[in-house]
């Protein structure tokens, strides 16, 4: 087994969308069999921390059991939205990319980091 840290894109792919100041960012497991594991883990105030250089809002979960997938709506993330932002990525399209790399507890250590 690699000491390598486990990360969200090991466990799942993302994508990015946008409404006003507003992110969100979907979250779609590879496999059902790591829906319980990232439930744990990947927690709202842990997905707020990783955000918190470009979010100023809350962060909210919604969970989609069916699909095995998240949905994280993330609140004043797109420097005031698509129309009045001067930001290079005023759609948030790469804020995807910040989920990925959120480094997640090893599993022996379940939802303890």
């Amino acid at each position: 087994m690699s000491d390598a840290p486990l990360r969200v894109y090991d466990l799942a792919h993302c994508r990015a969308g946008d409404k006003g100041n507003t992110s969100n960012v979907s979250v779609i497991l590879y496999d059902d069999a790591d829906w319980e594991f990232l439930r744990e883990v990947l927690t709202e105030e842990r997905v707020r921390q990783a955000y918190r250089h470009v979010a100023k809002g809350p962060v909210k979960r919604y969970e989609i059991r069916n699909l095995k997938a998240f949905n994280f709506v993330i609140q004043n993330a797109l420097g005031g939205g698509v129309t009045i932002s001067l930001a290079q990525d005023i759609h948030g399209k790469s804020l995807s990319n910040i989920m990925l790399a959120i480094q997640l507890p090893a599993r022996s250590q379940g939802g303890q980091a």
